[in-house]
């Protein structure tokens, strides 16, 4: 009986690692990978704790606040290439004003019907939804490129298990459209 238990998971486990690569991605690898690569940093707004700045879990990658609304430019000064909202989730520097997407799957103002083709196109072109318009810094899609279909994949299906969260995120402002 024990032989038989044995080769049943072990069939089971040769089966589950097939399934892994087979192009499909895991959630629970992409929950790692979000976590590793630091996409809460930016993704998940700030707010003030005991210590000082932590992320609002309860707005986890939800994105640039929309209470907050869109804000104006900040020309940079002395050193002072770019500069962050005090969210972490807004930016404006030599590129124009561009803000934290809402990684959650909400189907009107998130990744909801984002197809996982159009996520991992996204992340291989720097192009919103993988067509659009560029997806302006600091956004690190340059790194991004470079991880495997496996992984865009895992890290798709691990945003797609997320609670939906309703956040209206304001529209990219490029410097050419800025005006002062």
């Amino acid at each position: 009986m024990f032989k038989k238990l044995a080769f049943i998971a072990a069939t089971l486990a040769v089966l589950g690692t097939i399934a892994a690569t087979n192009g499909t991605g895991s959630a629970a690898r992409g929950k790692y990978l979000v976590n590793a690569v630091g996409c809460n940093d930016c993704h998940t707004p700030l707010k003030m704790g005991p210590k000082g700045p932590e992320p609002d879990m309860s707005r986890f990658l939800s994105g640039h606040p929309e209470q907050m609304g869109a804000l104006k430019a900040v020309p940079p000064r002395g050193p002072w290439l770019w500069a962050g909202a005090a969210t972490n989730t807004a930016f404006s520097g030599p590129w124009g004003i561009s803000y934290a997407a809402n990684l959650t799957p909400d189907q009107n103002t998130g990744l909801g019907i984002w197809t996982e083709d159009m996520f991992v196109k996204a992340l291989r072109t720097g192009r919103h939804m993988g067509v659009s318009r560029e997806i302006m810094p600091p956004m690190p899609w340059t790194a991004f490129r470079n991880m495997s279909d496996e992984d865009l994949k895992s890290i798709y299906a691990y945003l797609r298990s997320l609670k939906p969260v309703v956040n209206h995120v304001p529209d990219a402002q490029p410097a050419s459209a800025i005006v002062e």
